[in-house]
């Protein structure tokens, strides 16, 4: 068989092929395919129209970058939001019952203690499990969430000592406990993200999620 040949039937071969995926309505009573046809000399070649294919020069480097630094933010969003969430509002329940034991101070203590080893319980393992990046993104979500940065909703619980010693933890993981939440500024793309997420109820889900689990712990 001739090389010119070999490649009519290639050819041939591929065209049936489309034609009886997309073309099935084209077939004969006898179940045979029609299908268009050039005549080039002895040789009949059948032919078919197919859609255009737009082909798009490979993405500059600098936006490839820009989109995956976009893609990994919006994952450890999305992950640490749900914690953010519960955080708030445990600190909302916190403070309520801190203002009930407001002249008890070994009362107060006793209750954040109970507070401190139920938090470590249920999520300890889990916030441990978290990457670098994924953790600065909760201390500043958090933040936003209850407009106190880590460190001074540490110094109110804990005391100013057990706070400074956090920081200086956190410090050596490059993270602060002071980070502040700027969704109009510096953290806009951030901002622009949890809108997106909050929009979606994706949060709500999770928040169920993470309490249907603790409740059957």
């Amino acid at each position: 068989m001739s090389c010119k040949s070999l490649k009519i039937l290639t050819l041939l071969f591929l065209l049936l092929s489309v034609a009886k995926t997309g073309f099935a309505q084209s077939r004969t009573n006898d179940g045979k395919i029609l299908v268009g046809a050039v005549i080039e000399g002895r040789d009949t070649i059948p032919m078919l129209f197919l859609d255009e294919v737009e082909k798009i020069a490979a993405m500059p480097k600098h936006i490839a970058k820009k989109r995956a630094a976009h893609n990994r933010l919006r994952y450890n969003i999305y992950k640490v939001y749900p914690y953010a969430v519960i955080a708030a509002d445990v600190l909302k329940d916190v403070d309520v019952n801190l203002a009930k034991l407001e002249n008890n101070k070994k009362a107060r203590r006793q209750y954040l203690n109970t507070v401190e080893k139920e938090l470590n319980k249920r999520f300890k393992g889990e916030l441990e499990d978290l990457t670098i990046s994924q953790g600065q993104v909760l201390v500043k979500l958090i933040d936003r969430q209850t407009g106190k940065n880590c460190f001074n909703i540490i110094r109110e619980l804990k005391g100013g000592f057990s706070a400074v010693v956090w920081q200086s933890v956190a410090l050596l993981f490059s993270n602060s406990l002071k980070r502040e939440y700027d969704g109009q500024g510096a953290d806009r793309e951030m901002e622009l993200i949890v809108a997106e997420l909050e929009a979606s109820n994706y949060h709500k889900y999770q928040y169920r999620m993470q309490q249907q689990r603790i409740g059957s712990n």
